[in-house]
């Protein structure tokens, strides 16, 4: 177990010094910082004394260590288009973002694997075959498409949710949440399922998929010979053993629903890190960039080890072959 731990450990270490490595080739030579925290009126004596002070002028290996020292501290620097901290804009930002991806995931999860199974037990059913071409359909389209398309039903024609922004949110000491407002739950719930509509499929398929193989298999067949109802072969059998690997692929996918975030803010206009991502693109602001890729990079790294570590305490084979 501690070899297999330590190993994982090692490799999550380097994928970091991977990106890392990206995300300071980005923020070193992609625009020169000092060109932005100064007027044209400044001196070239003047601009030198600002580059030493940043240490601009030592090696690539110096600055390299600088930069995931201060990395590691959670310090990027000052962003070059809102002049404050690069930690205190995604501390700030962060939340919205965190509770899309949450009420995204559960959206996923729930509706994903309620129709999947309906699909699977009802299979020659016209509604499940309907579902299943509308499913397809929807996952077809663009994300931005679908957030318009969205908007432009119970916003504009219907007038029923607002079309951007957060709504109003409630101070939790360092979380400002708008789950706690009914204003908050109006304004996220178009952004959450044009979000999750990709991974919502996702699942319902998977579901479906294992949802057949394992109504097949043996053990089922024998509850159906003793008796048992239909609701309890397939709710406390059948679905128990479908829902290992889509919790499994539905954990993996968290990652990919803060990455596919960006679209999404910036079609609902809500103030997430995606949103600050690409308007730190269209400014080129690195910092701001250089932290929003370590951070998606984090998340992926961590989520992928936390499975890891879940494979290697539920497969015995696992065990077995680091012995």
């Amino acid at each position: 177990m501690f070899s297999y731990l330590v190993k994982r450990i090692f490799q999550s270490v380097f994928v970091m010094l991977a990106v890392s490595l990206i995300s300071f080739v980005l923020f070193t030579f992609v625009g020169d910082p000092v060109s932005s925290m100064v007027g044209q009126d400044t001196t070239i004596e003047q601009r030198e004394i600002i580059r030493e002070g940043l240490g601009l002028n030592d090696p690539f290996y110096i600055q390299f260590l600088h930069f995931i020292g201060n990395a590691v501290q959670g310090d990027f620097g000052q962003s070059w288009f809102w002049k404050k901290p690069v930690h205190e804009l995604i501390a700030s930002r962060l939340p919205a973002t965190l509770e899309l991806v949450f009420v995204s995931a559960i959206l996923a999860m729930v509706l994903g694997v309620m129709m999947g199974v309906l699909t699977a037990i009802y299979r020659y059913h016209w509604a499940a075959r309907l579902l299943l071409t509308v499913s397809l359909v929807g996952v077809s389209l663009p994300t931005f498409l679908i957030g318009i398309g969205l908007i432009y039903l119970f916003s504009v024609i219907l007038g029923w949710l607002p079309s951007f922004g957060r709504g109003e949110t409630v101070d939790l000491g360092l979380w400002h949440s708008s789950l706690m407002t009914v204003d908050g739950w109006a304004h996220i719930i178009m952004p959450a399922f044009t979000l999750s509509l990709f991974q919502m499929t996702l699942v319902l398929r998977l579901t479906r998929t294992e949802m057949l193989e394992t109504l097949q298999t043996d053990f089922i067949k024998f509850a159906r010979a003793r008796g048992l109802g239909k609701r309890t072969v397939y709710y406390r059998h059948a679905l128990r053993n479908t829902l290992v690997p889509v919790i499994t692929i539905a954990g993996l996918n968290i990652g990919l629903l803060v990455a596919f975030s960006i679209i999404t803010e910036t079609v609902f206009q809500y103030p997430g890190v995606g949103l600050m991502f690409l308007k730190a693109v269209t400014l080129v602001d690195i910092p701001v960039m250089s932290a929003y890729l370590m951070l998606v990079a984090l998340i992926f790294v961590s989520i992928n080890f936390v499975v890891d570590v879940l494979y290697f305490v539920v497969d015995p084979r696992l065990r077995t072959q680091t012995t």
